[in-house]
């Protein structure tokens, strides 16, 4: 199975899914190491991705979802996926289910004000809400909670056991 773990950047994605993944004795990906170096430069200055920066990304995801997959290995994905067809592109013919980590605009950028080191700051987040679309069948979870409350509430409905 792929848990993907999606929201726009500052909703704990990483943090998040490094716990869940840990927990559940699954493997942890991280969507922000497929980019390309042009693509992490344009995030750094605070400039929008296009589709076409993505089209390359999203179909190393998928690559690397469907390798993992076949090999039966269970992933927690943190990835923006704001739009439902890169869901569609992320887990076609996968077995892949949908955590949105959702907040507003204040709590997201109070998020990544507290954050270091990350290429993406604040002046990507408008962009971001602007191009979300919600997930219709997802686990949706308030990311005013704690991280290691947000875990726990997604292990409780995605263990297996």
């Amino acid at each position: 199975m792929i848990l993907l773990l999606m929201g726009t950047t500052g909703a704990g994605k990483t943090t998040v899914g490094e716990l869940v993944a840990s927990r559940l004795g699954w493997t942890f990906l991280d969507a922000d190491s497929f980019h390309s170096p042009a693509n992490i430069e344009k995030m750094r200055r605070g400039i929008p991705l296009t589709d076409e920066d993505r089209a390359s990304w999203l179909a190393a995801i998928h690559h690397e979802l469907a390798k993992r997959s076949a090999a039966r290995e269970n992933v927690v994905l943190a990835c923006s996926a704001l739009k439902q067809r890169y869901r569609d592109e992320i887990g076609d013919g996968l077995d892949m289910r949908l955590v949105y980590l959702k907040g507003n605009y204040e709590t997201m950028a109070r998020h990544i004000a507290a954050r270091h080191g990350h290429f993406a700051g604040e002046g990507i987040l408008a962009g971001q809400f602007a191009d979300l679309e919600e997930p219709k069948n997802a686990l949706v979870m308030d990311v005013s909670r704690t991280p290691e409350e947000l875990a726990a509430g997604i292990v409780r409905k995605f263990a297996r056991g």
